[in-house]
């Protein structure tokens, strides 16, 4: 995608503020000095089998790029691919009821949407929020010295592949489903209260493909502690026993240029810093005196927030992972 879109021309718009040029994860445009529009599109194939629970972890990922920008989500539109025969409307009924249920609980009022016949399932939603547009957060501002800190643990994709392979444990998909369904407003919204320089949720390139998608938007270098960052139970394992998700594959091969690890680093470790996310967390870039104290108010709210690395002036490579 990043070849196709390199060749579209440039938009000469004042008031689109952030477009599609440095990959953040929605566009924001203009209303007036104090007021923009915050807009993303995002949907996918059930990754869980209760339909309710699928609708809502949709609407939580939809919803998330929102939050990454530091917006307010407050309008949606529903996207439906949903097979013409052969599947009950029960199951569609209840994909839009746990989709509502979630939007509900972010405020956020679902207006309409459209819907098409599909042999597989997608679901997702349209999302605009909005924000003043001196308070966007962007992938394309990270600063050396700023403290990375991650709000949700990693190993989502290896959970659902274990699934798939009727090998993912109660527990761990259990923790897995809780995470996905999980907003990131709270996070988002105590955030808002520190310094933030950058910010990106992680999704399906997992977190050394968003990271590096700051890097090169803010023309830095990260470093990864890969000993800080949390992941979710049994995931670990899943990753030694080769449940590697397609994506995950992808991901490696695509960023490994840019990625150095140090050794000693086990295996297992490096493919879940690959591993695609759904509805992952916020990955912030916290101005250096701001990272401590938003640690600790993150924590009050009981989520999983961890310092996982640092940014650092540009150099090679691009990303070291220690």
């Amino acid at each position: 995608m990043d070849s196709v879109l390199s060749k579209l021309p440039r938009q000469s718009d004042p008031n689109v503020l952030i477009g599609f040029d440095t990959a953040d994860d929605a566009g924001v445009y203009q209303l007036t000095p104090d007021l923009a529009l915050v807009q993303t599109v995002d949907f996918f194939t059930p990754i869980v089998d209760d339909p309710y629970t699928f609708g809502q972890i949709a609407a939580a990922n939809s919803l998330s790029d929102v939050y990454a920008m530091g917006g307010k989500p407050i309008s949606a539109l529903s996207i439906v691919g949903f097979p013409n025969t052969g599947c009950d409307l029960d199951v569609l009924e209840k994909i839009l009821q746990g989709g509502l249920a979630k939007m509900q609980e972010a405020g956020c009022s679902v207006i309409g949407g459209h819907s098409i016949g599909d042999e597989e399932i997608k679901f997702g939603y349209a999302v605009t929020g909005v924000i003043n547009p001196r308070g966007v957060w962007s992938n394309a501002t990270a600063r050396p010295g700023d403290s990375l800190v991650l709000t949700k643990r990693l190993g989502t994709g290896v959970i659902s592949t274990a699934l798939k392979k009727n090998r993912a444990s109660d527990v761990s998909l259990a923790a897995s489903i809780e995470s996905m369904q999980t907003l990131n407003r709270i996070a988002s919204e105590v955030a808002l209260r520190f310094e933030i320089h950058a910010a990106t949720d992680i999704t399906g390139f997992g977190l050394l493909g968003h990271a590096r998608e700051v890097a090169v938007a803010s023309k830095v270098s990260l470093v990864i502690d890969s000993a800080c960052t949390e992941f979710l139970p049994g995931a670990l394992d899943y990753s030694r026993e080769g449940f590697l998700p397609g994506g995950l594959k992808r991901n490696a091969e695509f960023f490994a240029d840019c990625v150095m690890f140090s050794d000693g680093i086990p295996e297992e470790t490096r493919n879940l810093l690959f591993d695609p996310q759904t509805s992952g967390g916020l990955l912030l870039a916290v101005a250096p005196g701001d990272g401590p104290p938003l640690l600790r108010a993150l924590g009050e709210q009981n989520i999983p927030t961890k310092e996982v690395g640092k940014v650092v002036e540009k150099t090679r490579p691009l990303i070291l992972v220690r």
